[in-house]
């Protein structure tokens, strides 16, 4: 399956949906439509949508801890990522460790009320 990203402004946050299998240049094309759609917001909500993404090689998640690590904005993001199996879960866990996530399987419903909450 070839790779897709499709990142747009639903409600109160963003909704990034990852097809395939993601690339370095995808998570960085990823970032940069996420950090465009907030703007100067100094919070964003985040629902990635990653149950049709294949696993990728290790060093795709190690590239987006370091993209989070290296963002030159003080935004804090809170994330949801849902994913279809548990080896996708666990590179989510490895892309997100730092930061303010929860991982999800096969349940938007339950992201975006999580996401909704205070």
């Amino acid at each position: 399956m070839d790779a897709d990203l499709r990142v747009e402004m639903t409600g109160d946050f963003v909704v990034a949906t990852l097809r395939g299998l993601p690339t370095e240049s995808m998570l960085i094309e990823c970032q940069q439509q996420i950090q465009r759609l907030l703007g100067a917001a100094a919070t964003g909500r985040v629902l990635y949508d990653a149950r049709a993404m294949e696993a990728p090689p290790v060093q795709v998640p190690w590239l987006q801890r370091q993209l989070d690590e290296n963002a030159p904005n003080t935004m804090h993001l809170r994330r949801a990522i849902v994913v279809s199996n548990t080896r996708i879960g666990f590179l989510a866990r490895l892309a997100f460790g730092g930061g303010d996530y929860r991982v999800f399987y096969d349940d938007v419903q339950a992201a975006t009320h999580w996401l909704a909450a205070d």
